[in-house]
């Protein structure tokens, strides 16, 4: 299984996210993001602790405006947990890495 973030595209979203075996963390961000550079090593973190029952993406919100509409992303950083096409959790704005962490075992527990 894949131990990093995969990035993506609106035309990867299918494939990649919605057609995944397991929980799919989306991390949607900006290149003129600051807050975004803070939470880019705890998006890392949670790929490679949860590697064997999580898949993290990271699609960057203006060139990819297909997905931001659907998971209504109004600020970035945020973050979309999913699995299938069922949303688990949503996060706008910068969390800390213990929210991130139990914010994951809470929905990866059952998985």
């Amino acid at each position: 299984m894949n131990k990093g973030v995969i990035t993506i595209t609106d035309a990867e979203f299918e494939t990649e996210v919605l057609q995944a075996e397991q929980p799919v963390l989306i991390y949607f961000w900006a290149s003129w993001c600051g807050p975004c550079q803070l939470m880019s090593p705890l998006i890392n973190l949670a790929a490679t602790t949860y590697s064997d029952r999580l898949k993290v993406v990271k699609i960057e919100v203006d060139p990819n405006p297909k997905s931001v509409k659907q998971y209504q992303v109004e600020g970035v950083p945020a973050l979309r947990l999913i699995q299938g096409d069922k949303l688990l959790t949503s996060i706008e704005g910068v969390i800390g890495k213990e929210k991130l962490l139990q914010i994951l075992n809470e929905h990866l527990v059952s998985s």
